[in-house]
C-alpha cells in the first residue's frame, strides 16, 4: 500500500504598513506565502504550488499578489530598515497595481 497526499506550508515573510483596499484604513498588512507541497510516506517531496496573499490585520481581507509583486513589496520593507514601515499607499490607490 502506497499512502501519498498534500501539505501546506504558511510562511510570513514581512509586515507591511500600506492603505487598505477593502476597509480604506493605514493598517498592518502580513505578507505571507503558501506552498503546498506532494507528499509519498508523510514525506514531503516537492512543492506543486505556492501562493502569495496580503492580510490586513485591521479588517483581516486578504488579497492575492503574484511572485513579482511580493518581491517588490518585500524590497520595499527591507529598502525602509525593515521595521515594518514599508511604502504607504495613499488613500484610494491599490498597491496592488501597476
Amino acid at each position: 500500500m502506497i499512502i501519498f497526499g498534500s501539505k501546506s506550508y504558511l510562511y510570513q515573510l514581512a509586515i507591511l504598513t500600506l492603505v487598505c483596499g477593502s476597509c480604506g484604513n493605514p493598517a498592518a498588512h502580513t505578507l505571507r506565502k503558501r506552498v503546498a507541497k506532494f507528499t509519498l510516506f508523510f514525506v514531503p517531496l516537492f512543492p506543486y504550488s505556492t501562493k502569495y496573499t496580503t492580510q490586513c490585520t485591521f479588517c483581516g481581507a486578504e488579497q492575492k499578489v503574484t511572485q513579482e509583486q511580493a518581491q517588490q513589496l518585500q524590497a520595499q520593507e527591507q529598502a525602509d530598515g525593515g521595521y515594518g514601515q514599508a511604502h504607504q499607499q495613499q488613500p484610494g490607490q491599490n498597491p496592488y497595481q501597476r
